[in-house]
C-alpha cells in the first residue's frame, strides 16, 4: 500500500478527524450524510403530495360548491319563470265574473258612451282604459258615487274609452278589442254591468288580456242576446273611430297635464268636470265639491 501522509487513513470510505483525545470525535460518516440527504427529499416529496392532495380536495369541493349555486340558481330561474307564465295567462280561458251594476241610461256617441241625463247640471267627461290600473282605481273610488249622483240626475258621464296601452297586453290589443265591446254592450243596452265587469276583473298589465270569444261570452252573462254583439265584435266594428278618438285626446292641449320633473302629456285616467281637469284620484271628495259649487 502506498504511503498516506500522516492521520488521513481511508477507512471504509470514511476519512480521519483529527480531534483531541476523548472528545468523541475520531470519524465523519460520509454514507450517513447522503442518506440525511435522500431523507429529506423523500420528507420535502411527501410534504409535496399532502398538499398536492389537500389542493385536490378543496378544488372538488370548490367544483361540488359551484355545482349547487348554479343548480339553485337555475331552478330559481325555472320556478321564476313559471309563476311569471302562469300569472301572465292567468286571463286565459276564464269566466269574466259579472259585477252587477244600476240600471242606468246609457247611449253611444260616436267613441264615447253617455251615461245619464241631457238635463243633468255637471257632466263629467273620463279618459280610461281598461287595462289602465290607475283607471280600475278611479273606478273603485267614484264608481259608487257617480252612479248614485247618475240616477238622481245631478251628473251624467262621458265615458272615453281609450286604446293608451294596446301594447302593454301580451299580445298586444286588449285595450282596443275590450274598447269596441264596450261601445257594442252600449248599444245593446248593457254598458254598465259591462263596463262595471272589465274594471272589477281587470288583467294585469304586461299580461294577457281577454280575447275576444271571452268578451262576446260577459255581453251574454250580462244580458246582451243580439247576435249583432258578437259579429261587431269579431269584426272589431268600431276600432277606428276609437283609434280616431285616442288620437284626437292624446293632441288636444286642454287634456294635458303636467306630471312633474318637466313631463307634460295626456295620460289616464283624465277626469274633467264641466271642461275642467280635477284631481279626482288624490281628492276622494271631489265629485261633492263639484256638486256643491255648481249652481
Amino acid at each position: 500500500m502506498a504511503d498516506r501522509p500522516a492521520g488521513q487513513p481511508a477507512v471504509d470510505g470514511r476519512v480521519a478527524d483529527q480531534a483531541p483525545a476523548g472528545s468523541g470525535r475520531g470519524l465523519k460518516d460520509v454514507g450517513g450524510a447522503e442518506r440525511n440527504a435522500r431523507k429529506r427529499k423523500q420528507e420535502a416529496a411527501a410534504q409535496r403530495a399532502v398538499a398536492a392532495a389537500r389542493k385536490a380536495k378543496s378544488d372538488r369541493n370548490k367544483v361540488v360548491i359551484t355545482v349547487v349555486v348554479v343548480l339553485v340558481i337555475a331552478i330559481a330561474v325555472v320556478v321564476g319563470l313559471l309563476v311569471t307564465n302562469s300569472k301572465k295567462n292567468e286571463a286565459a280561458d276564464v269566466q269574466i265574473p259579472v259585477d252587477k251594476a244600476a240600471s242606468l241610461e246609457a247611449k253611444r256617441d260616436g267613441a264615447v258612451v253617455v251615461v245619464g241625463k241631457d238635463t243633468a247640471k255637471i257632466t263629467v267627461d273620463v279618459y280610461e282604459d281598461f287595462l289602465c290600473p290607475y283607471c280600475k282605481q278611479f273606478e273603485q273610488s267614484s264608481g259608487q258615487q257617480l252612479e248614485q249622483k247618475i240616477q238622481d240626475g245631478t251628473v251624467r258621464v262621458r265615458y272615453h274609452i281609450l286604446t293608451l296601452l294596446n301594447n302593454r297586453s301580451d299580445p298586444p290589443g286588449y285595450s282596443l278589442d275590450s274598447a269596441n265591446a264596450a261601445l257594442l254592450a252600449a248599444e245593446a243596452g248593457q254598458f254598465p254591468a259591462f263596463h262595471k265587469s272589465l274594471f272589477a276583473a281587470q288583467p294585469e298589465e304586461g299580461a294577457r288580456g281577454y280575447d275576444k270569444n271571452q268578451l262576446i261570452k260577459l255581453g251574454q252573462d250580462v244580458g246582451i242576446t243580439s247576435p249583432d254583439f258578437a259579429a261587431g265584435v269579431n269584426a272589431g266594428k268600431y276600432n277606428q273611430i276609437i283609434e280616431d278618438a285616442y288620437q284626437a285626446a292624446s293632441n288636444d292641449p286642454k287634456l294635458k297635464q303636467d306630471f312633474g320633473g318637466g313631463q307634460v302629456g295626456f295620460g289616464t285616467p283624465t277626469i274633467l268636470v264641466n271642461d275642467k281637469i280635477v284631481n279626482a284620484l288624490n281628492d276622494p271628495n271631489w265629485l261633492n265639491t263639484a256638486v256643491s259649487q255648481t249652481p
